[in-house]
């Protein structure tokens, strides 16, 4: 790989910010143990020295330390937004200013900007990519092909993304090998079921101000995602409503406690919808008609078509802002509906996203992998691979030491007894 790197550019909100930046970045830092470890192997052996790597990810205090955490293992690194309303200005300047990264995301930033960003972040002529829902890898594929030479590799993020990048895999346009972390046990498992299930919660709180006890919360989709917001809405006293089209995930929401529907019925009934399919239309024009006076109604997959918002606008008479990322539409037969942040991630449009302890796992998920790809994509074919066990486990052992928990090991004996088939009762 040419260690030669392209010109450091960025688009940013203004490095005004950056002081207020530094201080988030340095605060998440603090809960982020797993990662500052394989930050200190990466310093010293530097194992990414030479790699150009393009990231589209929410560009977010925890983002900033998997960026720097690369960046001081050798890596040539340049950030985009993977999502217009993600971006935390103040750091987006303080990785600018303070640590030399080239940042492309400003948020509310327009789709004709978010997708120049993507462009910008391209040419930089990459060897890794690092996507949160493969914007960036569906653009190098169709309109930047001329950066396509050179790519060895690449991670995603994101149920969403690891479906569009299964799919083109499937389809034989995939060009490179990508590891789906977000397959990893420790991410998906506690990212997406503990830090989805806060961040959304917070999110809808901090935009409405809305009290959830004694209210009918319905969820739309019981995945991990779906399964840590159903329970942290039932912890804050809402009586929880699942729709869901998997059948075997509906009986799981019914066997943990949740009343269970179709969305038809459930629109009827419901205070506060939130979506976390990875689908789209799941809340659609028929469900509005039904719906209360005064629903709200927010999505936390990772694009803005969980929710038919087309419908909804060509359903109402008027529609105003009531409040920070809280649009209400006036129905034609009086009713009001409440959109919550365009219908895009809540959890990072109106509050931070994950905690940091959390992405601790997925971004040590994100550098580990990085690092194994740059070791071995020469030996890999061009799909979809999961992040290899040794690396998922040692994840969740540096998490449980860094947490001051200890386990149990096996002894010899019990792992003869494992391995073996003769003994019985």
């Amino acid at each position: 790989m040419s260690t030669t790197s392209t010109q450091l550019q960025s688009d940013v909100r203004g490095t005004e910010f950056a002081d207020l930046g530094k201080k988030r970045i340095e605060w998440a830092n603090q809960s982020m143990k797993v990662l500052q470890i394989i930050r200190k192997e990466f310093i010293k052996n530097q194992p990414l020295k030479g790699t150009r790597i393009a990231a589209c990810l929410h560009v977010t205090a925890e983002t900033a330390n998997l960026a720097i955490c690369l960046r001081d293992g050798g890596a040539d690194v340049v950030l985009c937004a993977s999502n217009p309303l993600s971006t935390q200005d103040d750091v987006a300047a303080s990785l600018v200013r303070d640590h030399n990264i080239g940042v492309f995301a400003i948020k509310g930033e327009d789709n004709d900007t978010y997708y120049n960003h993507i462009l910008a972040a391209l040419d930089h002529k990459p060897h890794i990519t690092m996507d949160d829902g493969a914007d960036l890898v569906s653009i190098l594929h169709t309109k930047r092909q001329d950066a396509l030479d050179g790519v060895i590799g690449g991670t995603e993020e994101t149920t969403t993304g690891v479906i569009r990048l299964r799919a083109m895999a499937k389809e034989g346009v995939l060009q490179y090998p990508i590891v789906a972390v977000n397959d990893a046990d420790t991410k998906h498992l506690f990212d997406n079921r503990y830090g989805t299930g806060q961040s959304t919660i917070d999110g809808i709180i901090r935009a409405t101000n809305f009290l959830l006890a004694g209210s009918k919360f319905v969820i739309a989709g019981y995945g991990w995602c779906g399964r840590g917001l159903a329970s942290r809405a039932r912890g804050a006293g809402a009586e929880v409503i699942i729709t869901e089209v998997d059948p075997t995930k509906a009986l799981e929401a019914a066997m943990d406690g949740f009343r269970v529907m179709a969305m038809a019925e459930a629109a009827k009934l419901g205070d506060v919808f939130c979506t976390v399919t990875g689908n789209k239309s799941v809340i659609t024009k028929e469900h509005v008609e039904v719906m209360k006076n005064g629903a709200i109604i927010s999505n936390s997959g990772h694009f803005n078509v969980e929710i038919d918002i087309p419908a909804l606008e060509k359903m109402a008479s008027s529609k105003r802002t009531t409040r920070n990322f809280v649009e209400e539409y006036s129905l034609k037969d009086g009713r009001k509906i409440n959109l919550l942040g365009e219908g895009r991630l809540i959890n990072l449009a109106a509050a931070e996203g994950h905690p940091p302890s959390v992405m601790d796992m997925s971004f040590a998920d994100q550098a580990l992998s990085v690092d194994y790809m740059v070791k071995n994509h020469s030996t890999l074919e061009k799909k979809v691979y999961r992040v290899p066990e040794e690396l998922d486990k040692r994840v969740a052992k540096l998490k449980l030491e860094s947490m001051g928990i200890k386990i149990d090991k096996l002894t010899p004996e019990q792992e003869e007894y494992l391995a073996g088939w003769s003994e019985g009762t």
